[in-house]
């Protein structure tokens, strides 16, 4: 693949990742954002500190929250492009739709999910101030860990495809990816700094929407981004001229 080629995917990339982002923001307001008024709530009413807001509630959940999750999917949109461009071709004989769906759903998986099933989203009145920096450390950890994980897996399944076949190929690397990171959560030390009296179902909801907001973000992703790659990748032919006269008018 040359150069101009990934730099056109890299582009479409970073606007499908913009797209995207734009389905994830309209999940995050009409989800999340009602969690998060609740979660507020439930701390100032068990709060006897009473703190100035440096930035107000109201432009935090409309420009804030846009400004975060649509630079969110442009960055991702853009790695996950130039991701997408050495993977085409290298992972199965997948065109460029089902290769943008794979990788889309590969991300969702090890850069969201199998950390939060370890240090799930908490909302703001959740955890203790003092301890931001070891929670936020041990999540990207978990996050780093399975990325380089799933990439093992991939080569190591690879490796084993001449041997195995494709099928126990992908189950044996499957398998091992799964076996490490259930070592890693045991391992890994655990994280719980909820409030005894702070509502479950609120917990429950505010855990979901963020489930819910990243997956509409790397589905929304796949699906555009493939439709633009297999475009640019596979262009289809112009129609032929019927060769029709049309007839002239008086």
């Amino acid at each position: 693949m040359n150069s101009a080629t990934v730099r056109n995917l890299l582009v479409r990339g970073m606007l499908a990742g913009l797209a995207a982002g734009v389905l994830a923001l309209v999940v995050a307001y009409l989800l999340g954002e009602p969690s998060v008024d609740k979660a507020i709530a439930f701390e100032g009413a068990h709060s006897h500190e009473h703190e100035m807001e440096a930035v107000s509630r109201s432009l935090q959940s409309t420009a804030g929250l846009a400004t975060g999750v649509l630079v969110y999917g442009v960055a991702f949109g853009g790695i996950a492009a130039l991701a997408y461009a050495f993977a085409l071709g290298r992972v199965g004989r997948f065109g460029p739709r089902a290769t943008a769906l794979l990788l889309s759903g590969c991300a969702l998986l090890t850069v969201y999910v199998v950390p939060f099933l370890k240090y799930p989203a908490n909302p703001p009145s959740v955890g203790d101030p003092d301890t931001i920096g070891k929670r936020t450390t041990l999540y990207f950890l978990m996050m780093l860990l399975s990325v380089l994980l799933a990439v093992a897996a991939t080569l190591v399944g690879k490796r084993l495809t001449a041997v195995l076949g494709t099928w126990w190929a992908t189950v044996v690397a499957v398998a091992a990816f799964a076996a490490v990171i259930g070592l890693a959560y045991q391992f890994l030390p655990v994280v719980n700094e909820v409030p005894k009296d702070f509502p479950a179902a609120l917990l429950w909801r505010f855990r979901l929407s963020a489930l819910g907001i990243q997956t509409a973000m790397w589905a929304g992703f796949g699906l555009l981004f493939g439709e633009l790659a297999e475009r640019l990748l596979n262009p289809r032919p112009a129609k032929a001229d019927t060769g029709r006269t049309v007839p002239a008018t008086h």
